[in-house]
Formats: C-alpha cells, structure tokens, sequence
C-alpha cells in the first residue's frame, strides 16, 4: 500500500490543479481573440450557435456522468459566453430595473461578463437594438401560465430586429424583506402577474396584510430595501442585488411556472441544427385563408410550435399572427414553405431563425 496522503497535500494538488485551470482558461481565451481576428479579417459573424453546441455535446459525452451534469453546463456557458465576449463586449437591453426576471434571464443566457442596460418599457428595449445603441435585448413574449406578452408582439410590428435565440425560464417567487422576519411585513409589493400567481399563499399566510401592486419585481426589491415593513415577491437576483433576506421560498401557487424569453438584435444566427423559425404574417380577408397557410405547412412537413393572433392598431377586426415552426431559414424545406406563404399571405414579415431553447445548454 502506498503512503496515505495528508490534508496538506491533498490541499497542495487541489491548488496545483487550480493553477492548472487557470493558465489554460487564459490559453482558451486567447484562442477566442484569436478566433475573433479571423472572424473579422474573413466577416464572418461573431457567434456560431451550431459550433457551440458541438462543445457542449462533446464534453457530455466525455464526461459520461461523473462530473454534475447541470455544474459542468453552468461552468462552461460562463466560460464559453466570456471567451465569446471578449472578442467584442456586449451589450444588453432588458426591462429593468435591476434584477427583474427578465435582467436574471440576460444573465442566464450572455452570463456575468455582458454589460447590461436597463429600460424602463419593452417598447424601449426593441428602440435601443433598433437604433445600434446596443447589439441585442431581451424581453419575455410568453409565460406557461399568464400567457402572452402582448407588448412583446406588439413591439415586433413597429420594429425592425430579428430574433437570435430564445431561453426558457422557471419562475420561482421568493417572499423577501430586509430583515427575513415575516412579522416585519406590512405591505407586499410585487408586480401585478406575481401577486396573481401567489395570490392563495398570500391569501392563506398573510392574509390581512395589504398589496401592492408595481411597474416591476425589480421595483419592489427596491422598494423592501428602502423600507423595513415592505415584503416584496422577486427573483434570486433581486435578493443579491439589494441585500434582502429571504422570508420564503417558492410562494408561487401553481409549480412549473416558466416564462419564454427572446433575445432579439440586428440579425439571426446560422443554423445550428435544432431551430426555430418565427414569422408575421397577414392573412387574406377571406374564408379559408388561415387554414390555406395551415395546409402549406402539413404538405411540407413543416412543425407549428406556436400560432397567436393580435390586432392591428387602427384597423378595426384586422389581425396579424405570430407563428413559430420548428427549423432554420437554411434549410431548404422552410425556404420552400415560406416561399409559399410569401405569395398567399398580404403581409409576410421573417422575424428570425435561431437555437431551440430546449437544445441549447444554459443555466436552466
């Protein structure tokens, strides 16, 4: 038998490993700078969904279950998103203010390293990438419970950004306040969908303590750390970013709360080969004319994930539809079938291809 090793020196090769990673995560982002030199001498865009992808295939594979699978993908998107960043630092628009879900979820899919930028309004968010001010925002367009973001929808029709990815987000709300005393609340604030989606608890455990309802999660965060006797319904970044104490955790009344997430900016990734491809389309003031667009997709084989009407502003009883199929641009039988709805359709308007979010590996 060998010599049993000592704490200090196991310490020692935990330290030495350290080292180790280290000079290799420099080597790596050296690479990316390197990478992104190239990209530019040839024009080629700066982020390859489908090589990314790749990576994370591969080192699954190789890791064959040892190292926590959810660990290991958290520890290299923030790698990956870092290196990816450094050949040109991004920046992010998102509804604000600090630590709303929709700031949690930039984080979750451009990680720590991306500069974020908040706005006030949704409209606002779709106007800064519009403008070039930043090179993408985030906004959400649906939640499993509530539905539709209709200011997200509305948004695509006043302006011209493509979609570059998506990301699926579970919602948990967390009851917090300065002190983590329960007794210490006598208003929670939160915005109006989170207290909906806790309005039993509430009703249950704090049921003589008053609502109020405000613009944001982020808002309300801010107001508890301002204020001792206000609870406020927010994310996990909300407790980090104002320094609150959890009350309780997971308050919302129904579970698998998740919101649905678009990343939006001047232009859409190449395929990756698990897409997504979402339009806008004004159909025929006739009977039949939705069904004729449905029966272009089935001939082709094409996967509807997503069809929800919205009115036109100004025209009373004109509708536009939102529609996502499974597939990218590139490939040749989307092309074909859009080609098709570009002659039936009055009004056909490519809104982006981009990485499914249940096969792109983030921090969900």
């Amino acid at each position: 038998m060998g010599k049993k090793k000592t704490i200090l020196e196991v310490r020692q090769r935990i330290d030495d490993i350290d080292d180790t990673i280290l000079a290799l995560l420099k080597e790596r982002l050296d690479c990316a700078l390197e990478i992104g030199r190239l990209k530019n001498e040839t024009k080629r865009a700066k982020w390859d969904p489908q090589r990314e992808r790749e990576i994370y295939d591969r080192l699954l594979a190789d890791n064959k279950g040892i190292f926590p699978e959810k660990a290991l993908r958290s520890i290299f998107h923030e790698i990956i998103t870092t290196c990816r960043l450094s050949q040109k630092k991004t920046e992010v628009s998102y509804l604000g203010p600090e630590a709303t879900f929709t700031h949690l979820a930039g984080v979750k899919y451009f990680g720590q390293s991306a500069a974020y930028k908040s706005m006030e309004s949704i409209d606002e968010v779709f106007n800064e990438v519009e403008k070039g001010r930043v090179q993408y925002g985030i906004v959400p367009v649906e939640n499993s419970i509530e539905g539709a973001v209709f200011s997200t929808l509305d948004s695509f029709m006043k302006y011209s950004v493509k979609i570059c990815g998506e990301l699926q987000l579970p919602i948990t709300h967390n009851l917090v306040c300065r002190s983590g005393n329960i007794e210490d609340i006598q208003t929670v604030a939160s915005h109006a969908q989170p207290l909906a989606q806790c309005r039993e608890w509430l009703k249950k455990n704090l049921p003589s303590v008053p609502t109020l309802p405000v613009f944001s999660t982020g808002g309300a965060a801010q107001m508890a750390a301002n204020n001792p006797n206000i609870g406020a319904i927010s994310s996990e970044l909300a407790i980090k970013t104002y320094n609150l104490q959890v009350v309780v955790k997971g308050i919302e009344d129904y579970q698998g709360n998740t919101t649905r997430f678009l990343v939006i900016g001047p232009e859409s990734p190449s395929r990756s080969g698990q897409d997504k491809t979402s339009l806008l389309l004004g159909m025929a003031d006739r009977p039949g004319s939705l069904n004729e667009v449905l029966t272009v997709l089935s001939a082709k084989n094409i996967n509807l994930a997503k069809l929800e009407s919205r009115p036109i502003k100004g025209k009373q009883w004109k509708y536009l539809f939102f529609m996502d199929m499974l597939g990218h641009m590139e490939d040749q039988v989307i092309q074909e079938g859009c080609s098709i709805l570009k002659q039936i359709c009055p009004y056909y308007e490519w809104l982006g291809s981009y990485p499914r979010a249940d096969n792109i590996d983030l921090l969900s």
